[in-house]
């Protein structure tokens, strides 16, 4: 494991857990999101906008809640719940601030907020944060990286759906047949990442 105090530590994480340890396409949690909002890389995009958002601060929220609330009173064994918690507060607090603030933004995003608290996504990066005992700088980092690579793998499906309405399909592949075999030629392809490291 590489040296997180290190700014190559801190560029292996990150080309880690966006490239090689996808979050899709690797671990597969996120599918859901991943293969129905994928039909259109617009709003693909607004779905990786905002995962990026929520996984970036659900992390750092989390990274504090744990380090500063659960370890000291002793309840690790919580975290699961409570990190559940912390997502679903963190996503209704997002949705309330942006509905005020940024309408525009609100209109744009709003339909994927209630998405994101149901990713199991965005609780399995909590997870793995304390897991791998990253800090809570680390812990940020590891949750955009993750999201980021989640935003790369949905806006290349998003891309590859589009294209593949006007090709010349067979009618028991077309839907969601063509989607998951496209999704598996993905997984492999991303699979020469880990050369990297």
């Amino acid at each position: 494991m590489a040296d997180m105090s290190s700014v190559k530590g801190l560029l292996i994480l990150l080309v880690g857990s966006s490239l090689v340890s996808n979050v899709v396409l690797s671990q597969f949690l996120g599918l859901c999101p991943f293969l129905g909002v994928s039909k259109k890389i617009k709003t693909a995009a607004g779905m990786g906008a905002a995962v990026i958002f929520v996984i970036t601060l659900a992390s750092a929220v989390a990274g504090v809640v744990y380090k500063f609330i659960l370890v000291p009173l002793n309840i690790t064994y919580l975290q699961t719940i409570v990190f559940i918690l912390v997502i679903a507060a963190l996503v209704q607090f997002v949705e309330m601030f942006l509905k005020k603030a940024m309408p525009s933004l609100y209109k744009a995003l709003g339909v994927y907020l209630p998405l994101i608290t149901t990713n199991c996504a965005v609780l399995g990066v909590a997870l793995t944060n304390v897991q791998k005992n990253y800090g809570i700088g680390t812990g940020i980092l590891n949750g955009f990286a993750t999201a980021l690579g989640f935003t790369i793998a949905i806006v290349i499906l998003a891309g590859l759906r589009e294209k593949m309405e006007y090709n010349n399909v067979p009618k028991p592949f077309k839907g969601m047949p063509t989607v998951l075999l496209t999704a598996g030629l993905m997984a492999i392809a991303f699979c020469g990442f880990s050369g990297l490291l």
